[in-house]
């Protein structure tokens, strides 16, 4: 009994001293941005697309690379550049929300982000209300 908590012990330990040495690393891309939420607030349902942008700077040291984009709905296109964002310089991702493609009510949409920099995955969220029209 005592070798096998011995042994995770030491797992664990192994794998705490990775994480810290890896966060101790400051090299590479790191994506960071101005903001990562949008609340449209109430919105017609079949006023229009709604549009959101979130601006970024790869405040690290090599080129910033986007790698994919995941969405959680299929009301919500996702567009950028391709190109890798050098150090310093800024990037922005442009959101579409179609409202008249979900049924009305609150919205939360969250876009996952996957990058070059290590394993974390980016979270920008957009909600609001969309409302039908109210008739006369």
């Amino acid at each position: 009994m005592k070798r096998i908590l011995f042994s995770l012990f030491l797992v664990l330990f192994s794998l705490g001293v990775e994480d810290a040495l890896a966060r101790r690393s400051d090299g590479g891309p790191k994506m960071v941005f101005e903001r990562t939420a949008h609340d449209f607030g109430d919105v017609e349902r079949k006023g229009g697309d709604l549009i959101a942008m979130f601006r970024f700077v790869n405040e690290g040291d090599v080129p910033l690379v986007i790698k994919k984009i995941n969405k959680s709905c299929s009301c919500m296109t996702a567009s950028y550049s391709r190109r890798p964002v050098l150090p310093g310089e800024t990037g922005e991702i442009k959101i579409k929300y179609e409202p008249h493609k979900v049924e009305p009510g609150k919205f939360h949409k969250v876009i996952q982000i996957y990058t070059n920099e290590s394993n974390k995955v980016k979270l920008v969220t957009i909600q609001g209300n969309s409302q039908d029209k109210k008739k006369k």
